[in-house]
């Protein structure tokens, strides 16, 4: 089944956002939250991918309050620096509660189960971290999530599993933050951490400058089997 652009009813209005639905018509559902480029062809690639592993995919355009239909590229400088300038207007309380709505909505859509998670990349992987402190979501993956370090007072709040996937080398991220993120949150067991040594942001997005596929393979196939194990 072809994705298709829908509209999601939040609590200020409602919002654009992408859905891919398996082809057997049913599934769990996961929520993929963007990265600072908007709900763009990589953020519709990786819902068609989850589609294809029999789940339902909705992406958000969290950026709707700002500019409806954000869909930029990491090719241009022009398109990093309005991104930047996004991020920064960016109210991530907000966004989290866009997130919730999201989740709402996609338990509603025919053929998806009770059981919905969030996958979030960059800004997103903040988000998803957020959604598994202040949602109903029933499991979280982050990948290369920024300012977690910052929110982590909010650790004590997480009541489903929580996955993050953590580059080493993460410009965005340095070495002091990802030390406060895996000292603050080990030991929890619903916490599951992995580092990847040589990986900097963004390793994961296919297309990058810092894809590397044997990483992002690897992180993509332990997000999909933590999916399976606690959404079905």
């Amino acid at each position: 089944m072809a994705g298709k652009d829908i509209s999601v009813r939040g609590s200020d209005g409602a919002f654009g956002a992408y859905l891919a639905s398996p082809a057997s018509g049913q599934g769990p559902g996961v929520i993929v939250i963007q990265e600072i480029f908007g709900v763009n062809d990589v953020v519709r690639a990786i819902c068609d991918q989850h589609a294809a592993r029999g789940r339902f995919a909705l992406a958000p355009d969290l950026f709707w309050r700002l500019e409806p239909g954000v869909k930029l590229s990491d090719k241009t400088q022009e398109d990093w620096g309005k991104a930047f300038a996004l991020m920064q207007r960016f109210d991530v309380d907000k966004g989290v509660t866009d997130v919730q709505a999201s989740l709402r909505h996609l338990r509603e859509v025919k053929g998806c189960t009770a059981k919905v998670g969030t996958v979030g990349y960059c800004l997103g992987g903040q988000l998803s971290f957020l959604a598994s402190t202040r949602t109903d979501t029933d499991a979280s993956v982050g990948y290369y999530g920024v300012n977690i370090q910052n929110r982590l007072n909010e650790a004590g709040k997480i009541r489903k599993p929580l996955m993050l996937h953590i580059a080493a080398k993460d410009q965005y991220c340095p070495p002091e933050a990802q030390k406060q993120i895996l000292e603050g949150l080990k030991g929890n067991p619903l916490v599951t951490l992995h580092v990847y040594p040589e990986m900097d942001h963004a390793f994961a997005r296919e297309g990058g400058q810092h894809y590397d596929k044997a990483c992002a393979d690897l992180a993509n196939s332990r997000t999909d089997a933590f999916f399976r194990q606690h959404l079905g």
